[in-house]
This record gives C-alpha cells, sequence and structure tokens, in this order.
C-alpha cells in the first residue's frame, strides 16, 4: 500500500470539484498520527492522500533520515461529506477542516499542484502561508504547467503551492530561468511576517 502516490470567504467561487465528483477534504488529526488513521481510513476503503517530505533530523552522533507530513496535522480525504461519521469516529481524526461543522471542500487545483509536486520527486518541505508575490508558471520540465508563487530564499528560486483552506504550504527549489510571471497580486501582512520570503521577479 502506498499512501504517499509521490477564511472562507476567500474560496468563494472557486473549482472544487467536476460534477459528480467526490471532492477532497482536509482531516485534522492528532500530532504524529498522520500514517495510522490513513492506513486505518484506507483499510476501510477510502481515498487517502498524505503527501510526505524527506526531513533530516541531527541526533548526538549521527544525521538521520525520516519521512514525515508536509501538512504535519494534516491528511486529505475523498468523501461523501453527508456521511462522514465513519471517518469522524476514526481513531486520531480531530475534525474535519471547516465552517461552523460544516466540511468545507479543498480546492481541487491546489490539491493536484500538491500531488504533481510530490509525484516529480523534486526535493520539498512544509512553508509558510504566504497570498502575496508574483503568481508564476513552470514552462519546462516534470512540473511544466503548474503554477505557483515565486519566492527568494536562501539565494535560490522557490515555488510556493498553498492549500487555502489550511493556511499551509509547501516550497521546491526551481530554476526561474523555466517560469513564465502572471498577474502579480497584492501585498499584504503575510509578506511583513515573512520578510526573508520576499517574492522575487522573474526576467522572462
Amino acid at each position: 500500500m502506498d499512501l504517499t502516490a509521490r477564511s472562507v470567504s476567500s474560496l468563494q467561487g472557486i473549482k472544487v470539484s467536476t460534477p459528480g465528483q467526490i471532492a477532497w477534504f482536509a482531516l485534522q488529526v492528532r500530532g504524529r498520527y498522520e500514517k495510522d488513521v490513513a492506513e486505518r481510513l484506507h483499510g476501510t476503503g477510502y481515498e487517502l492522500f498524505l503527501p510526505l517530505y524527506t526531513c533530516r533530523k541531527r541526533w548526538s552522533d549521527r544525521v538521520k533520515e525520516f519521512e514525515a507530513p508536509l501538512f504535519p496535522g494534516y491528511l486529505f480525504c475523498r468523501f461523501d461529506p453527508l456521511d462522514r461519521l465513519p471517518i469522524l469516529k476514526t481513531p486520531g481524526v480531530i475534525q474535519i477542516v471547516g465552517c461552523n461543522h460544516v466540511p468545507i471542500p479543498l480546492n481541487e487545483a491546489e490539491i493536484r499542484a500538491v500531488q504533481t509536486l510530490v509525484a516529480a520527486g523534486i526535493p520539498s518541505q512544509p512553508w509558510p502561508f504566504l497570498e502575496v508575490g508574483d503568481r508564476v508558471r513552470i514552462e519546462s520540465g516534470p512540473l511544466t504547467g503548474l503554477e505557483g508563487i515565486l519566492t527568494a530564499f536562501k539565494g535560490k528560486h522557490r515555488l510556493l503551492i498553498s492549500i487555502t483552506l489550511l493556511q499551509r504550504s509547501v516550497v521546491a527549489e526551481i530554476d526561474s530561468a523555466y517560469v513564465t510571471s502572471l498577474s502579480p497580486v497584492r501585498a499584504s501582512r503575510s509578506e511583513r511576517a515573512y520578510p526573508e520570503s520576499r517574492p522575487a521577479l522573474v526576467a522572462v
């Protein structure tokens, strides 16, 4: 079994799924129980997506590599929201992310973007959520067609992909020569909160 297959106002008008298709939802789970919950739900027939990344941790005498969730405390699941009780009764599940106890479907394009990133095998890591910067589209390579926010960090360009509902993001290193700039969006508090992640302009 391979599970890695490597507010609310801002969601109005966003396409979350195609007609007749069950939408993706985000499940908040107990910390460090992401894999256990995913295995339980997968075993009962649910479609799960638990994106992981390789993390390095230094011990006293060595550096150890292990896989950790890209969105700590969350995993993604397709299900009928009218039949969500079995989900909520699953050990380790805290809640289905939503508003006023009503589950909110995830943006289908955002989930596909994360799935594409993981499947491409490009190194990635969790990243603070940003709403600002130049939005770009990758025009070449395994991530062709993917859109995200371009940032500069430690002298290198990275593509930021966000899950709006969770206010979480992941970031992957890219070559800025392969991206085309789209319409920039206005700066907000997120930019001021993370000055080291200020978007970089791309010459195209």
